[in-house]
């Protein structure tokens, strides 16, 4: 339920309001962050005036993710307690969804809960791959640096969206305009063009045959029209989902471009986290089976899954590398090399970090040209688009005087 805290400066006099995502007062006021010198008053959101809240304001998200875990991280590095380190962040984030998030957490912590315990109960917010994460650096001792590692890694992936949603804009506008195009076409030019073929009895290319039929379908059924509509809101509503699944992250491997990306930003999330496990004296065993859990995509746990369990039979790390190199893709032979560097010298925190390095590096060229890639693409749909659109309405005007010209011969 949505609460509206109505917060009021006792010197100046100034008010403002700040909205949490709660179910009772109390934590309404932990979330809202007010202060010792301000009064606050709290107000239930109910009805369509909360449903309203709620397609407006923001939700979970990455910038929000970051803002927490930085902070967080700062407390603890100074030895601030972990209550008083969650009240801290509730000034910083800005969505309701994080404010109640933050006040939950509270709440649960003073009952006495452990972090990760109460980071559980978020599943929506909180992924598996993060609580794996904040599991293990508790039982290390090292979450200060495993906020700040999660921090920085949703750090740089917001940096990566923001710059795939610029080179977005681009192509979805074209791809708006030239469905709209052809909606418009359907409804207006597509009917007389089929009157008039009709009465001259012209044979229609199968391109015209296909607009024809799209516009006697928009004709008669006009609110499919909202079809597309809707299903391209469902599609982005659901797309963690859809992202999520075994088929759909096997399909993205395969794509140009977007595959490379995909295993670079999978790959430098894995070999980070366990750098920083290995880092923390963490068995090497457990730490192998934890980021298999951190792992977002299912290549990768299936990898670090398939090394602990060669790690668990006697095999060096360098040994189980070498016998799943497949899964590492096209640097797999580079990878290896590192590895065994690594056992040499003893150095394996280095050379993993060296790897997740290099993944981000390579993450980051490939955003700042995403734009130039798109673009030849965009190109290519919209030259496709329209010499379809060409084709089905002027192919059967070359087909006219083949039926006029008959009629006059006639006379």
């Amino acid at each position: 339920m949505l609460k509206k805290v109505l917060i009021t400066n006792i010197h100046t006099g100034k008010s403002s309001e700040t909205i949490v995502d709660t179910d009772t007062h109390e934590k309404a006021l932990i979330g809202s962050g007010a202060a010792s010198n301000e009064i606050t008053v709290v107000e239930d959101i109910v009805g369509i005036d909360e449903t309203i809240h709620r397609l407006t304001l923001p939700g979970d998200n990455l910038e929000d993710r970051v803002k927490f875990f930085n902070g967080l991280a700062r407390c603890l590095e100074r030895n601030i307690g972990m209550i008083k380190s969650l009240q801290l962040q509730a000034n910083r984030v800005k969505s309701p969804t994080y404010r109640g998030l933050i006040a939950q957490m509270v709440y649960d912590l003073s009952i006495g809960e452990k972090f990760s315990d109460a980071v559980s109960k978020h599943p929506k917010i909180f992924p598996k791959e993060l609580l794996s994460l904040i599991i293990a650096g508790e039982e290390a001792g090292q979450l200060s640096a495993v906020c700040k590692r999660i921090g920085g890694a949703q750090k740089k992936a917001a940096k990566i969206i923001s710059k795939l949603k610029t080179g977005m804009i681009y192509p979805s506008v074209v791809v708006c305009m030239a469905v709209g195009v052809v909606i418009i076409m359907s409804f207006t030019l597509v009917p007389a063009m089929k009157n008039l073929y009709e009465s001259l009895h012209v044979a229609l290319p199968m391109g015209t045959k296909i607009l024809l039929a799209l516009s006697d379908l928009l004709l008669h059924r006009p609110y499919l029209v909202a079809m597309p509509i809707v299903g391209l809101y469902m599609f982005f509503q659901n797309w963690g989902k859809i992202s999520g699944t075994k088929i759909m992250q096997t399909l993205f491997m395969k794509l140009p471009v977007i595959g490379s990306i995909v295993r670079k930003s999978a790959s430098a999330v894995s070999f980070r986290t366990l750098a920083m496990l290995i880092d923390a004296n963490v068995r090497l065993s457990s730490a192998l089976e934890i980021t298999c859990e951190a792992s977002w995509h299912w290549y990768y746990k299936e990898f670090f899954s398939r090394l602990a369990a060669h790690i668990n039979v006697g095999r060096t790390l360098h040994e189980g590398f070498l016998i799943e190199s497949h899964w590492l893709g096209e640097d797999s032979r580079s990878i290896c090399g590192l590895i065994e560097l690594a056992s040499e010298t003893g150095s394996g925190t280095e050379m993993l970090n060296e790897i997740a390095d290099d993944y981000e590096d390579e993450l980051d060229g490939l955003a700042n040209q995403i734009d130039k890639i798109l673009e030849p693409i965009t190109i290519v749909f919209l030259g496709i688009m329209v010499g379809f659109l060409v084709y089905a309405i002027y192919g059967p005007i070359f087909n006219l005087g083949d039926a006029i010209l008959p009629k006059s011969g006639k006379h």
